[in-house]
């Protein structure tokens, strides 16, 4: 149709033509890329006739040359297109097969080991006796056998002003706590250690930050604190198999870690030597309520029931125990954080920092 209409024009005069030829010309521009235009033009100069391109002469050749100049603009931006929707789908394809690939190890794997890219593979762990070992948040290497003989009397006797703030502090906590789960003693425990958890990382982190921003060693606090941190978050895991917490609770342990960590965020800025203190204040009453929890499972108000797996593998217990035997290592464990924290206390108020002083790494 285009190349009729030019022929009409160049037969209809001088003037027609040169009107024709510059329509020709703007539509070319406007609806077609300069790449097409560049390749036919320069196509047209490779054959002697590079003049008439773009020029509104008004000889029947010039027409030609323009009729073409249109329909190669159009066939090679199509002949662009094209090469890239092929190109699309071949990196479509190239991603569904590898997609495929990995689809079909994840399946072949009867474990449901993931398959990963950057090579990070789930080893392979064995207990002494051959068996597998089927937790992955604590590993063989860090079970342990808990001291039992730990003096469970030891009591800070509260001096200063900050001893007494940081006893009186524990001793508010605990009325409206035994008044929300009275003889509950084993949700009373899990509720517990999601707030008990929460010191030892607050302590670990501030210490980490120190460290970076002074350019100085630790002491090994940082590994004893979140030593402590790990080992009342097992408590936890460890209690969750025993106790299964309701909703109301589950809310409220949001609430009061909310409360708890900013607080003892801020109290631990201010004052180390108060925060630890608490933390032992904190840790004598817990040594209080597994106690308590004893004399209930010894008059039979509460099911000796079997010691959680877990609990055998985390403390090396024998495969025969119990409740009772579980709440007895949890206690001991309590006892231990009661000494740690008091003894950081001290140091600060003998006017040292941690760092002075070797951490008790690996105390249980």
């Amino acid at each position: 149709m285009m190349m009729t209409m030019v022929r009409t024009a160049a037969g209809g005069g001088g003037g027609g033509a040169r009107v024709a030829n510059t329509a020709v010309i703007v539509a070319a521009n406007r609806l077609f890329s300069t790449a097409g235009r560049g390749g036919v033009a320069a196509a047209a100069a490779a054959r002697g006739i590079g003049n008439e391109v773009g020029v509104g002469g008004p000889n029947k050749l010039g027409y030609w040359i323009r009729a073409s100049m249109i329909d190669g603009g159009r066939s090679e931006s199509t002949m662009a297109l094209s090469s890239e929707k092929e190109k699309n789908n071949e990196e479509k394809k190239k991603i569904g097969s590898s997609s495929e690939s990995v689809g079909n190890k994840e399946n072949s794997n009867d474990k449901g080991i993931i398959a990963s890219y950057w090579g990070i593979n789930p080893s392979k762990i064995t207990k002494e006796d051959g068996t597998e070992w089927k937790w992955n948040c604590f590993r063989p290497w860090e079970t342990y056998k808990a001291d039992l003989n730990i003096d469970l009397k030891k009591h800070h006797a509260p001096v200063t002003f900050l001893d007494k703030m940081a006893y009186w502090t524990v001793k508010s906590l605990r009325f409206p706590t035994d008044l929300f789960f009275q003889r509950r003693y084993g949700c009373r425990a899990m509720m517990l250690e999601t707030v008990a958890a929460v010191p030892g990382m607050v302590g670990g982190m501030l210490l980490h930050c120190k460290s970076l921003r002074r350019f100085e060693h630790s002491g090994g606090w940082i590994k004893a604190l979140l030593e402590e941190a790990e080992n009342e978050r097992m408590h936890l895991m460890t209690f969750m198999e025993v106790a299964k917490p309701k909703w109301y609770e589950r809310a409220l342990v949001i609430a009061v870690q909310g409360v708890f960590f900013n607080a003892y965020f801020l109290g631990y800025l201010v004052s180390p030597k108060f925060a630890h203190r608490m933390v032992g204040y904190l840790e004598e009453e817990a040594i209080h309520s597994y106690t308590e929890f004893l004399k209930e499972l010894d008059k039979g108000n509460i099911e000796n029931v079997p010691a959680p797996a877990i609990a055998i593998d985390y403390w090396q217990l024998p495969p025969d125990s119990t409740l009772r035997d579980v709440v007895m290592v949890v206690r001991a464990d309590e006892a231990h954080h009661r000494d740690v924290n008091h003894f950081a206390s001290d140091v600060h108020y003998q006017g040292r920092e941690l760092r002075e002083t070797d951490a008790p790494i690996g105390y249980h």
